[in-house]
Formats: C-alpha cells, structure tokens, sequence
C-alpha cells in the first residue's frame, strides 16, 4: 500500500517518499491527508501553543 508525503520545498504530494526525509511531513494513508498536511502542522502548533499559555 503506498504512502503519501507533502513535500514542502515543492508543495507537491509525493507517493512513496522520493524526496530527502527533510523536505518531507508524513506519512500520510491518502494523497487527501497528504494535501491537508499544513493544515494539520498548524493546528498541532496552536495546540502546543495554548498548553504551554496555560
């Protein structure tokens, strides 16, 4: 089954990791997930964020 990863240099969706793993976040199950991963960095960090205000 194929992995997918966002590639942040490029901004592309990328099936079975061809870039180097810096320029990568993942893995993700769908290219949807995949396409969604800044999204979800984001949330993560605001999260983060309000833990450490409080």
């Amino acid at each position: 089954m194929a992995e997918y990863w966002y590639n942040v240099k490029t901004h592309q969706i990328e099936e079975d990791a061809m870039s180097d793993w810096t320029q990568l976040i993942g893995p993700y199950k769908t290219r949807e997930e995949a396409e969604h991963a800044l999204e979800k960095v984001k949330q993560r960090n605001d999260a983060w964020d309000a833990q450490d205000d409080d």
